[in-house]
């Protein structure tokens, strides 16, 4: 198995790993510890370069293949072989981004659910924007200019973000939001990663975020629209920092 670097410190922009098995077909290598974001949850995987040997690859891809999480490397040049030491760099400009995203989808949730009563139905997400569907029958400039002016709010109260790795059986006891989610887990997922947003949002959630709602910047609704008749979707757009 892999260690996931990122799941305890998304700030970490380099990395030492050791290969533990090479993938020729794919030109990619398992590595016993990565701090690349492989993508899920809406957000984009991370990109970057390995180097190893005198050499340095770019990172084309992160993808399970055979349960195992392997990194796909741009050209046709030889790999490197098992056992052998690469040092890993994340794109850290684009990732930051991602984690200021990430962080203001899930201020966007928070609001929504504290203030509206409405679940988020789906989201996706590129570097300083994206956008997420909720359970509104209604939506009118009015509520959108409310919700943006409170997501901006949340940025300016400096809340801190906390991430835990709990059991599955502790995970299980949080409320009833979070608990829908974690129901859709496959059964095998033991431990369950959970990131609060303290004070205002608490979701399970595999993804990249910054210490400290502030990070995020100032947040604009750039746009909303009906998708069903109790779907409404909000993009978002964050200023470049």
């Amino acid at each position: 198995m892999t260690t996931l670097l990122y799941q305890t410190d998304s700030y970490l922009k380099q990395f030492s790993a050791k290969v533990t098995a090479v993938d020729e077909t794919n030109q990619g290598l398992v590595l016993d510890q990565t701090s690349f974001y492989p993508g899920g949850g809406g957000q984009p995987a991370d990109q970057g370069t390995l180097a190893a040997g005198g050499k340095t690859y770019r990172l084309k891809n992160i993808k399970r293949i055979d349960g195992k999480l392997v990194h796909l490397l741009e050209g046709e040049d030889a790999l490197p072989q098992v056992d052998s030491k690469v040092q890993g760099a994340v794109d850290w400009d684009r990732r930051y981004q991602l984690m200021r995203t990430h962080t203001a989808m899930h201020i966007l949730c928070g609001v929504v659910f504290r203030d509206y009563g409405a679940l988020v139905t789906g989201g996706n997400m590129d570097p300083l924007m994206g956008r997420m569907d909720f359970e509104f029958e209604t939506m009118q400039k009015e509520l959108v200019k409310e919700i943006e002016d409170a997501v901006n709010k949340e940025v300016a109260n400096r809340r801190d973000l906390v991430v835990k790795i709990l059991p599955r059986g502790e995970a299980f006891q949080i409320p009833d939001p979070i608990r829908t989610k974690i129901n859709l887990l496959p059964e095998g997922i033991k431990e369950v990663r959970v990131v609060e947003i303290v004070g205002l949002d608490l979701q399970a959630d595999g993804g990249t975020h910054v210490r400290n709602t502030s990070e995020v910047g100032k947040v604009r609704v750039a746009d909303y629209k009906s998708k069903g008749k109790i779907n409404k979707r909000i993009y978002l757009e964050l200023e470049d920092a």
